[in-house]
């Protein structure tokens, strides 16, 4: 079973990891390649945007405080070096930060400036999978981002969706960690003790977190009326 969240600085190399397969990726993809499940974008669209996310979170938890987004600021003539310089300047404030300082994030957890380590490691791994690359997740890793779309994104769902509706509970199993989650029904549905009675989704933890921010190439086994609302709401931001 993965101890979830981690210890903020215990992300810390996960995201050097992550970014570097990022950078790397960007070196052998075609830029104007299509990314298949972020509509409309090309590969270019996707590193633009990650490296702006990079730079918005690295200034919040330099302040504290909310900033405004421009997630597709140009990155001028080198992309692979801007991202590369994006990431670092990020991992430089999360490396210089208080995790435990007080901190805007969007959120339903405690304000502080450790939501960005966590956030920050499955915004990238999410658009790493995006990017096409056959780097490995380690599935500890990936549970992780499973608890924080159920336990953090999903209590404040409606800052970006409608309630997702579902006729009962539903439990998430991760067949490569052990981790069980179960969701039960509310306004927001809201994680809660496992149900011998619930709707199941099981696959491996990556997957699951890919399904849960709406890639569509992951295959989970889904059973139940419930389990079938739940992957088709969105979830997240």
């Amino acid at each position: 079973m993965t101890t979830m969240p981690f210890a903020p600085r215990d992300y810390l190399p996960v995201l050097e990891e992550l970014t570097g397969a990022f950078a790397e990726a960007l070196r052998t993809a075609d830029p104007a390649a299509a990314v298949p499940d972020c509509a409309g974008w090309t590969v270019a669209d996707l590193a633009t945007h990650l490296g702006n996310v990079h730079r918005w979170a690295a200034t919040i938890v330099r302040t504290g405080e909310v900033q405004p987004q421009n997630h597709t600021a140009e990155a001028g003539g080198d992309l692979v070096a801007w991202y590369a310089e994006s990431a670092q300047l990020l991992i430089g404030e999360l490396e210089a930060a208080d995790p435990e300082a007080p901190c805007w994030h969007f959120g339903g957890a405690e304000k502080t400036k450790a939501f960005w380590y966590r956030r920050q490691v499955h915004e990238t791994a999410v658009h790493l999978a995006d990017a096409g690359s056959g780097h490995a997740l380690d599935p500890a890793v990936a549970a992780d981002g499973v608890d924080e779309v159920l336990a953090v994104m999903l209590p404040r769902v409606t800052r970006w969706h409608a309630v997702p509706q579902l006729p009962g509970p539903v439990t998430l199993r991760a067949t490569d960690t052990g981790d069980v989650w179960t969701v039960h029904p509310g306004e927001p549905p809201a994680l809660g003790p496992v149900d011998g009675d619930a709707a199941t989704v099981e696959a491996p933890a990556r997957d699951l977190l890919l399904r849960l921010w709406k890639r569509t190439g992951p295959d989970l086994r889904a059973t139940g009326e419930a389990a079938e609302a739940l992957l088709a709401a969105p979830l997240t931001p």
